[in-house]
């Protein structure tokens, strides 16, 4: 009995997953280097409540040792799966700010200050939901143009959904880097949102059951997205 519990328990972690690294124009740096080191890096477990100061970055403690990367405007930008995405859900990405007197290395993140540049739904066609994140090792888009010169946060979140049935099912996957955006443009991000509080655990996108029956339509939660 001990034994089947502990290939069980080994089954599920190794189904779980961590974005370590970041990428910039499809090349990977070391991990952990840019990114905060998270809770789960070990476990790869999630985190499921969203009302938590872990929703944010799911960082393991402050002042990990992260370094800033500096990245152009334009630039694509983006963080390894490790090992892969390996649950249906949703992908996102998000960025914050640093304000005025902080640094990427020494700000937690906190306040009205996040805003979406990605989210990722499904394609549901015959009846079946098709998530085009499933199995991807890389996940990446475009540092908009129009986005301002300065520190960030950029936050990955990607939601699985295969136990959202019922409040606190879902698995959110998080990872925060920091960088420095360069020759960036005169745009105004938002709408801006908290983490915690952007979500709630009874959100459409967030409570669901996927499988049966199957959905006609989904949206992600969260804000809309900034067009840049």
């Amino acid at each position: 009995m001990k034994f089947l519990a502990a290939t069980l328990l080994a089954a599920t972690a190794s189904a779980h997953y961590t974005f370590p690294a970041l990428v910039v124009d499809g090349k990977a740096t070391n991990q952990w280097q840019y990114v905060r080191k998270t809770t789960n890096f070990q476990s790869n477990g999630p985190v499921t409540d969203v009302t938590s100061s872990q929703i944010r970055c799911y960082e393991l403690s402050p002042g990990t040792g992260a370094e800033t990367y500096e990245v152009a405007a334009g630039s694509t930008i983006g963080f390894t799966a490790q090992t892969s995405i390996s649950h249906p859900g949703t992908l996102q990405f998000y960025a914050a700010k640093v304000p005025d007197g902080k640094t990427a290395a020494n700000w937690d993140g906190s306040g009205n200050v996040w805003f979406k540049l990605f989210e990722q739904g499904p394609t549901i066609s015959n009846g079946a939901l098709s998530w085009p994140s499933d199995g991807k090792q890389q996940v990446s888009i475009p540092i908009p143009k129009s986005l301002p010169s300065g520190e960030y946060l950029f936050r990955v979140e990607h939601i699985a959904l295969h136990s959202a049935s019922s409040a606190g099912g879902a698995q959110f996957y998080i990872s925060c880097a920091q960088v420095k955006v360069t020759n960036g443009g005169n745009g105004s991000p938002g709408p801006l949102v908290s983490f915690p509080g952007a979500y709630k655990a009874t959100d459409p996108g967030i409570m669901i059951n996927i499988y049966y029956p199957i959905p006609t339509s989904y949206t992600p939660p969260g804000p809309k997205v900034w067009s840049g």
